[in-house]
């Protein structure tokens, strides 16, 4: 049953108001590492998450935040208040929702492009007939000059080249390369590629600079065995072979003729993959009408080299561009220190702003079902479109324009490029020194930190009604930096803060995976930050509560409240987060039962009757909806629950002032009432479980209890004492007619 109210429909849902705490910043520094943490499969990127000492995190929010960011827990938040009970179960949702404002932001169909198809037609030293090139021209092919060496050298020297580029962005992608082929060679090696993905997407790359333009028709060419006449393809042949989810490179001259072809088949519901919708992803080097650059500023397969080498492309052309051109030798470029995901390095820290600064600008220009697809369905998928962006921007410079399928709008003049120039200049000016001395130390740009002041200013003057924030995917990036983590965590809360719209937004972006793998550190100060931001993601949607379940994050919720130094309102947050943990999710149940919750939660509540001060009552009442719903339907806890004669330990807080306390009370009681049921329903006793003395003296404390209060004077309490003895009611009845039969 889901967790609310039985007279919600009569009654105003309740409000949990909760005084602020300011997360203190300056905590007690000590020495310790974080596990690496694999960053989420939804990205797959697998950047570590780093090593990071208490004091740092401190450190990191005074130097770069100039106010201090405060963060407020659960204020006139609304949670849980679906219908609770048996007779509204059919309406109420027990999954994920596939409408309204929850449920989009998941992807539904995740992907991975397990093959790589890569046909290069170069005939190298022979020029195609529609082809006149200047002089200078461009020469390079995957950053290799083939009239460095013999023809067939360099051929094989430019395709392990693009295959070793390849298997940079997607490691585990089987790759096949296929030189100056002929027609069946092509068609072996895409039947060989499609049966061993299976159904994984297969990408095929068709490198075109030695063959003619394609065809009106939008077939591309080849070559026969003796390499005396060029052969066409149509591209419904190539789409038969390679059948769907499949993606598609074309860097050819007028290359959009052949996605024009595409899109056409695809239209008309000719594809020779009949049975299935299509998943078909086409990226181009230039429009129809349009032949590839030949000036020698760039390399001859300039579209090819930003979508497999994007750093190094974006520098060499931004080099000649830069305040820095004349003193800055190009070469250095080549000699980059450091490993693209090792962030401290300079080669790391440009890929990682590269990286902040494109899914910016798609995220903003995008619709967020079109950037979910393209940049968190398939890992290879994602950086090829990243990089796609760098393609537009550098051959719009030479008047060409690279087009994609599904089209995605201009890009090129977006301001956020601005944000990458000066970050990379910032990195190139240190270029000669880090070269010259390999010990010299890297002094990481301003760039992210600026955008986190930008998204500070933002949520200062932001609100529902203007305009989302662009930071927001900088800020999930700036969560694997050790430096920025603490500071990000507390804008991101006070964004969730802002309502569930807000939360919908960061989960759309892919908030999700950071949060859950931030689960496995163990740092002190991201506690609070961390449960509050779950609270706010639960609130919204349920279903991730099999993810935390999967990944064993039920298990620092209970640590968190355990703990005696949060504060009562943050380990009620704790206890809500595991209160919709174990909401109707049996594995949930069984995993808090094996992590102790039920002796946590208990051990927590006798303290409080114990004691005659005045405690929290929003902790006092998750923790009793946490146990009730813990043991909602689940003989097994609630039999541990009457071992531990829970009914003397709620029975005090019948008479705590607040309604909802109460309320909560009644119902952690009425669950246990129904304990046995299912067994007796099957003809089975349950006495080997309990024992029936011991059980009947703990119902008769739980029924005169509710007894007590049957006259409460708050409606909500009176509810949850009328369902109670429901229950009690239909097993008298049906141990009646067991009796009787």
């Amino acid at each position: 049953m889901a967790l609310g109210d039985l007279m919600t429909s009569r009654f105003s849902q309740l409000s949990l108001a909760v005084s602020n705490h300011v997360i203190d910043g300056n905590v007690s520094s000590g020495g310790y590492h974080e596990d690496d943490v694999a960053y989420a499969d939804l990205m797959s990127q697998r950047r570590d998450l780093d090593a990071a000492s208490t004091s740092s995190y401190a450190n990191a929010v005074t130097s770069t935040a100039t106010v201090p960011t405060t963060m407020a827990y659960l204020p006139q938040t609304v949670v849980l208040c679906e219908l609770r009970h048996a007779a509204f179960e059919a309406s109420t949702p027990t999954g994920p929702s596939d409408s309204g404002l929850v449920s989009k932001w998941r992807p539904k169909d995740r992907m991975k492009t397990g093959c790589v198809a890569l046909v290069l037609c170069l005939n190298i030293s022979v020029d195609p007939p529609d082809v006149i090139k200047i002089s200078p021209c461009a020469r390079m092919e995957c950053w290799t000059d083939p009239f460095s060496m013999a023809p067939q050298k360099a051929l094989e020297t430019i395709g392990k080249n693009l295959r070793d580029q390849y298997e940079r962005w997607q490691p585990k992608a089987r790759s096949k390369v296929e030189l100056d082929p002929t027609v069946d060679e092509v068609k072996k090696l895409c039947n060989t590629c499609r049966r061993y993905a299976k159904s994984e997407r297969v990408l095929f790359h068709y490198n075109g600079h030695g063959v003619p333009k394609p065809t009106a028709n939008g077939e591309i060419w080849l070559f026969n065995k003796s390499y005396t006449q060029y052969i066409p393809l149509p591209i419904s042949d190539l789409d038969s072979w390679l059948k769907t989810p499949s993606i598609y490179v074309f860097d050819c001259s007028a290359a959009g003729i052949v996605v024009n072809a595409f899109i056409e088949l695809l239209d008309c519901g000719t594809s020779n993959y009949p049975g299935s919708s299509r998943d078909c992803i086409l990226l181009a080097a230039c429009e129809a009408h349009e032949t590839l650059p030949q000036s020698a500023e760039f390399p001859a397969d300039v579209f090819t080299s930003c979508l497999t080498t994007p750093i190094k492309m974006a520098l060499r052309w931004f080099c000649t561009r830069s305040l820095l051109h004349e003193s800055l030798d190009s070469s250095l470029i080549d000699k980059i220190p450091g490993r693209q995901n090792d962030r401290k390095t300079l080669l790391g820290e440009l890929n990682w702003i590269f990286t902040a600064v494109t899914d910016t600008i798609a995220w903003n220009v995008l619709p967020h079902d079109l950037f979910r697809r393209l940049f968190r369905q398939d890992l290879l998928v994602a950086s090829l479109f990243r990089n796609f962006l760098l393609a537009e921007r550098i051959m719009r410079s030479a008047n060409c324009s690279p087009i994609s399928y599904p089209m995605l709008p201009p890009t090129h003049q977006h301001h956020m490029w601005d944000a990458w120039d000066m970050a990379a200049e910032i990195c190139l000016s240190q270029l000669p020194s880090l070269v010259e001395d390999p010990n010299a130390e890297f002094q990481p740009s301003s760039f992210f930190t600026e955008q986190l002041i930008a998204f500070e200013v933002w949520l200062d003057h932001g609100s529902e009604h203007k305009k989302p924030p662009e930071q927001l995917p900088i800020v999930l990036q700036v969560l694997l930096s050790q430096c920025h983590r603490f500071r990000a965590l507390v804008l991101l809360g006070r964004f969730l803060d802002m309502g569930p719209w807000a939360v919908d937004l960061a989960l759309s972006v892919g908030i999700f995976p950071y949060v859950l793998k931030l689960l496995q550190t163990t740092t002190p100060e991201l506690r609070q930050i961390l449960v509050f931001i779950w609270t706010k993601i639960l609130a919204l949607d349920k279903s991730c509560q099999v993810d935390l379940v999967k990944d064993g994050g039920h298990v620092y919720f209970i640590r968190f409240l355990n703990s005696a130094e949060a504060y009562p309102e943050q380990r009620a947050m704790a206890a809500f987060v595991l209160a919709v943990i174990v909401d109707g999710h049996r594995r949930g149940q069984e995993a808090c039962i094996e992590a102790g919750l039920i002796q946590v939660c208990l051990k927590q509540l006798h303290g409080f009757t114990q004691n005659e001060a005045q405690t929290e009552p929003l902790l006092l009442q998750w923790l009793c909806l946490c146990l009730g719903k813990l043991w909602e339907d689940f003989t097994e806890a609630q039999t541990i629950g009457l071992q531990a004669d829970v009914p003397a330990i709620c029975a005090p807080l019948h008479s705590e002032p607040q309604p909802e306390v109460r309320a909560s009370a009644v119902y952690a009681l009425a669950t246990l009432l129904d304990v046995g049921f299912d067994s007796f329903r099957d003809g089975i006793g349950g006495d080997e479980e309990c024992d029936d003395v011991e059980k009947n003296r703990a119902e008769m404390i739980i029924i005169k209890s509710l007894l007590n209060v049957v006259s409460d004077g708050s409606p909500l309490v009176r509810a949850e004492v009328a369902v109670g003895m429901w229950w009690l009611c239909s097993f008298i009845f049906h141990m009646s007619g067991l009796v009787i039969a």
